[in-house]
């Protein structure tokens, strides 16, 4: 099993790079299993990652295994395990759309479907903080609450989180295309017309008890 959440890590980062969600070494990928965190090393280039590379740290951060150095971002997938029990895989992404609008520090609302299904609550942009510091985790934290699936960093990127990386994927490309249609709106002079509370409940109750197989 060790194995095989080092394999996923590994291929997640080629997904990550080779989807635009993110460019060179930017952006970072763990997944947790029981009581450890496995994570992608700091500055390694996605393509050439291999499963060996991979580094292995405790809930409370401290290397447990790997010849790499973790991402510097650990501390924060570190903050977010342990606030979220639900959350077993983390992606930390960069990508173009979501990244304006945390650039102008806006949350981006539940006003389309796909939104409304996958992202579980507003995405908020959390304060800025210098990338791997303690502020930033808890800036992460507070910007997820108990609920959403995803949050921005301000002037930094996204951070999406699911029960495992698949998950994390169809939350992160949601995100994305909800910044972009929100970027269209107003090139347009126009305005969204927001989805009741109701009907976002509603349709989150639709995914999680009736919708797939």
């Amino acid at each position: 099993m060790t194995m095989g959440y080092r394999r996923a890590v590994v291929e997640a980062g080629k997904k990550m790079l080779h989807s635009g969600l993110t460019m060179e070494t930017w952006g970072n990928i763990s997944v947790r299993g029981r009581d450890r965190i496995y994570i992608t090393p700091s500055g390694m280039p996605y393509d050439d990652l291999t499963e060996e590379d991979v580094a292995v740290v405790g809930l409370e951060g401290r290397v447990l295994e790997g010849r790499r150095q973790p991402s510097t971002e650990t501390p924060l997938h570190v903050a977010v395990y342990n606030a979220r029990p639900d959350v077993g895989a983390v992606l930390h992404t960069h990508p173009i759309y979501s990244t304006v609008f945390s650039c102008m520090g806006e949350d981006i609302p539940l006003f389309i479907d796909e939104a409304a299904q996958a992202l579980g609550d507003v995405v908020r942009t959390a304060g800025y903080a210098l990338p791997g510091s303690p502020e930033l985790a808890r800036n992460c934290v507070a910007a997820l609450g108990r609920r959403a699936n995803a949050c921005l960093l301000k002037s930094h990127g996204a951070v999406c989180v699911g029960k495992d990386l698949s998950a994390c994927f169809r939350t992160a490309a949601v995100l994305e295309m909800t910044a972009h249609v929100l970027q269209l709106i107003r090139s347009m002079s126009g305005t969204f017309h927001p989805i009741s509370d109701e009907n976002i409940a509603a349709m989150q109750e639709f995914v999680k008890t009736r919708y797939g197989h």
